[in-house]
């Protein structure tokens, strides 16, 4: 596991940089040994010219000390520089890596929506940081230690060989027994991450939904909830603690009974006159080199247990991310949802056929059955129906019947289930850009989630979509409008040079998906300004200092002035064709017809969600879903009528 989540660095496009610098770390390490055998020989005739009484001589080494001293630390500040920053690199990397694949086909949301696993936030943020500084510093320690095992053992062996054979089955002894005491530590570092980090996401859950909370008066439940979640954290810390106080005291019993027990061995020689006085420092020091070497397992089990917590959860993390079927797919797919896409001249379809699309044609669904990801359930059966240009559609029915699942699948969230989603595009179809060549393109199989790579592919294709909470991103007014059709041509860039002077440039490649969509125009500063007029928004200018300014959008707004933004968002873009989820659900009632009026002005045609019966005379038809608890197919539970059919003084739109 170690090597899955290590090993992808030093083969990546900055393979010749990392395998440089850890050189450098190996060079570096290896002068320090080397400084280390030189001070073990200094301190053995230092302590000689000591028990000697010969001041001249002491004085001598006293100069060689201090001149070691002055050339022999820069090597060990510059190693542990190099080291840092080698660690840094490859956690940028790592974190670019791994953001890239949390990203990528919507894992992120498959992860959130599915709960497949825990805080990935975290194995992002705090994980990456302690797995890339622990293994090279394990590396290190390790390397350190052979080299230190061979350059101290001749010196040691060639004192006393009997204190050799002491210092291995003291080693060996030690070791056995700090495995044995310490053999919980793993699991319960484990634990701990996950519980603080849920400790920590409650906290952020209170801030990011404050102003309910306090309409609710919910701040006891909250702050109980919080202290269970922190209780846990405690309690799991608690027994951490414990399993690690049974082992430090070994570990310190182990630790300071080496500052006699060579001195113990080698004395008797000493008495005897066999050996001079210099020669019992000089195998102490020798000694604890070689048992530090021989005990990294006693000295650093707790942090080898912290560290191996630490590849567990990253190693679930890049299973997950490397497409692991058990986790990511449905479990009730059957043929899955094919998602097409027509142009005016031809269309790219899953068997790699053409075929002409009608130019007033927008949507086409065909026998298409929903069913929920987990428990199978069917949601619609059988649904049929086309969307031309001037068809306004508004999908009705009670709540959990549905009706927002029916978007998801739209969109490419949901592919469990059956039948064809056919978009109609002007223009040329437009897909993610891949490996494949123009020549293999009619071939591709567009099945499922395989036609829809991306949400970038959906909007580059003109379908947009509108939540009833928008989104706010982290940044200025300006990047709130112009998200996301043109987010990435506004991102932040640390440096205006050329890609090739950025030191790291792995961190700002993130894919432009060239030649993938023709997208309107950035709008200019002007253009902006006036549509936030058309929304009515305008009067947030002054609010705000202008487009530029930075604030939390979510707290700052309205839930209503939010979806209106959204809706400057949507004129802006100019899709075929928009799917709104209860969009004007915050809105007054002129304020939702004045909206409407504008998006059909503009020629986008529309599909909405919404319970309002004012709803009705914004759109030409309506789907009615009726809510089914059935899990069989056959079954049909909807009906789909103009809009001017039904009665405004039924309690059902669709009673019969």
């Amino acid at each position: 596991m170690f090597w899955k989540v290590a090993a992808p660095y030093w083969w990546s496009e900055d393979k010749t940089q990392a395998r440089l610098r850890l050189a450098a770390v190996f060079a570096l390490t290896l002068g320090t040994t080397g400084i280390s055998v030189g001070f073990n020989f200094l301190g053995r005739d230092f302590y000689n010219a000591l028990a000697d009484k010969d001041q001249e001589k002491f004085t001598q080494q006293l100069l060689y000390y201090l001149g070691a001293f002055a050339g022999g630390i820069p090597f060990f500040v510059l190693r542990d520089y190099a080291k840092e920053t080698l660690s840094l690199r490859w956690r940028s990397w790592m974190t670019s890596y791994y953001m890239k694949r949390y990203f990528k086909n919507r894992t992120f949301y498959k992860i959130q929506s599915q709960s497949i696993i825990d805080n990935p936030d975290q194995r992002i943020n705090d994980d990456l940081s302690a797995f890339t500084g622990t293994a090279l510093a394990f590396s290190l320690t390790f390397f350190n230690a052979a080299v230190d095992l061979v350059s101290f053992s001749n010196i040691l062996y060639g004192i006393y060989p009997p204190l050799f054979i002491v210092l291995v089955v003291y080693s060996l002894g030690g070791t056995a027994i700090s495995v044995f005491l310490g053999k919980n530590l793993v699991s319960l570092n484990f634990m701990q991450e996950k519980k603080e980090a849920d400790f920590r996401y409650g906290l952020v859950r209170v801030r990011e939904n404050a102003e309910s909370i306090a309409f609710y008066g919910g701040e006891e439940n909250e702050l109980q909830l919080l202290l269970d979640r922190f209780r846990r954290a405690f309690d799991n810390l608690s027994e951490l603690l414990i399993a690690s106080r049974n082992l430090e005291f070994f570990t310190s019993g182990y630790r300071y009974l080496i500052q006699i027990l060579p001195a113990a061995v080698v004395a008797p020689m000493y008495f005897s006159g066999k050996i001079e006085f210099g020669v019992i420092n000089q195998s102490v020091s020798a000694f604890n080199h070689i048992l530090s070497d021989f005990s990294l397992i006693v000295f650093q089990f707790q942090s080898i247990s912290a560290f191996s917590a630490v590849i567990d959860r990253l190693g679930e993390f890049d299973d997950l991310l490397d497409g692991n079927e058990s986790s990511l797919s449905p479990q009730n797919d059957n043929n899955g949802i094919n998602i097409i896409f027509k142009s005016s001249s031809s269309v790219v379809s899953s068997n790699g056929s053409l075929a002409y699309s009608d130019p007033c044609m927008v949507l086409e669904i065909r026998n298409l059955t929903l069913i929920t990801p987990r428990s199978g359930n069917v949601l619609i059966t059988d649904l049929t129906l086309e969307l031309k240009d001037k068809d306004h559609l508004l999908v009705m029915g009670p709540s959990g019947s549905g009706k927002t699942s029916l978007l998801r699948a739209l969109a490419g969230l949901w592919t469990s289930g059956t039948g064809d989603i056919i978009y109609h595009v002007r223009g040329s179809v437009q897909l993610e850009k891949t490996n494949v060549s123009s020549d293999e393109l009619p071939n591709m199989k567009l099945e499922g989630e395989k036609v829809l790579r991306s949400s970038k592919q959906r909007r580059d294709n003109g379908i947009f979509f509108v939540p009833q909470r928008p989104y706010m991103v982290l940044g200025t007014l300006r990047q709130q409008l112009l998200y996301p059709t043109w987010s990435e041509d506004v991102h932040y860039s640390p440096n205006n040079d050329a890609e090739s002077t950025d030191p790291l440039p792995f961190l700002s490649e993130v894919s432009r998906s060239e030649g993938v969509g023709a997208k309107p125009e950035m709008p200019s500063t002007a253009e902006l300004v006036r549509v936030l007029e058309v929304v009515k928004l305008g009067y947030i200018l002054p609010r705000f200092n202008g487009l530029d300014t930075m604030h939390d959008w979510a707290s700052v707004l309205s839930l209503g002035e939010q979806q209106r933004l959204a809706f400057a968002r949507l004129l802006l873009a100019k899709p075929t064709l928009v799917l709104l989820d209860e969009s004007t659900s915050a809105l007054d009632e002129p304020n939702e017809a004045h909206l409407y009026s504008q998006i059909e002005a503009a020629g986008i045609t529309y599909i909405s969600i919404g319970h309002r019966k004012t709803l009705q005379k914004f759109h030409n038809k309506a789907l009615y879903i009726s809510k089914s608890e059935s899990t069989d197919s056959n079954l049909s539970n909807w009906e789909l009528k103009p809009t001017s059919q039904i009665s405004a003084e039924e309690s059902s739109p669709f009673s019969s």
